[in-house]
């Protein structure tokens, strides 16, 4: 099956691809773009693997859902397309960069930036239908991702993955702990940033491991 993903990421994933439940997968998503409004556009459905090959991948941020407002989602999980009115735990994120590293906040949304110097973006479901979140859950996107982190543990080392809430938590049990930082900490979202995302240092915390490890830290 041909599914247009960067090729770093395609050697290493075929196996999936071809796999019954993707295969259904395909099919559901193609139905759906086909008769609804779907978030990302057709194209940048894989735009966390094409700005962050499997070789360049130093860091983990795992999302939920791709943002379901037109011309919000972008295929990176927390990003938005500039002139997109960033959401509020994008906000959230970019006062915790503020207040853990000093730096102004800035005013593009789009978080290609990170992605391309190593920071794989990754929603656990990589669609959504216009205003209707959680719509694309359950038809085999989780598991796929789920074959993704599995995959960046057990044959990469020394990778950070940051786990904002609990949804996130859950999907990072297949992380082997002994190879990699976890960073654990509650969501950035409003209703959960004052429980323990304010304050918790992810982007220092994760720059020191980096550096700590003999690698070029992210510049957030």
């Amino acid at each position: 099956m041909d599914v247009k993903i960067a090729d770093s990421w395609k050697d290493k994933l075929n196996g999936e691809f071809e796999k019954a439940y993707f295969k259904n997968l395909v099919s559901f998503i193609k139905e759906e773009y086909k008769s609804h409004t779907i978030f990302p556009p057709g194209k940048q459905i894989f735009s966390a693997f094409d700005h962050c090959g499997f070789e360049d991948v130093k860091v983990v941020i795992i999302g939920q859902d791709p943002y379901h407002g037109p011309g919000q989602g972008n295929g990176l999980c927390f990003s938005v397309n500039d002139g997109v009115r960033k959401p509020p735990s994008l906000i959230n994120i970019f006062k915790e960069i503020r207040n853990d590293l000093g730096t102004e906040i800035p005013e593009s949304g789009k978080l290609e930036r990170w992605a391309d110097q190593g920071v794989l973006l990754l929603n656990a479901t990589l669609t959504v239908r216009a205003n209707s979140p959680g719509s694309h859950q359950k038809k085999g996107w989780e598991q796929f991702t789920d074959a993704v982190i599995k995959l960046l543990s057990d044959k990469k080392e020394h990778l950070v993955f940051i786990l904002w809430g609990a949804y996130a938590q859950k999907k990072g049990e297949v992380i082997d702990a002994q190879k990699h930082m976890i960073i654990k900490s509650a969501h950035p979202s409003p209703f959960a940033a004052d429980r323990g995302f304010f304050g918790s240092k992810p982007f220092s915390r994760t720059n020191d491991y980096l550096k700590s490890k003999g690698l070029d830290t992210i510049s957030w």
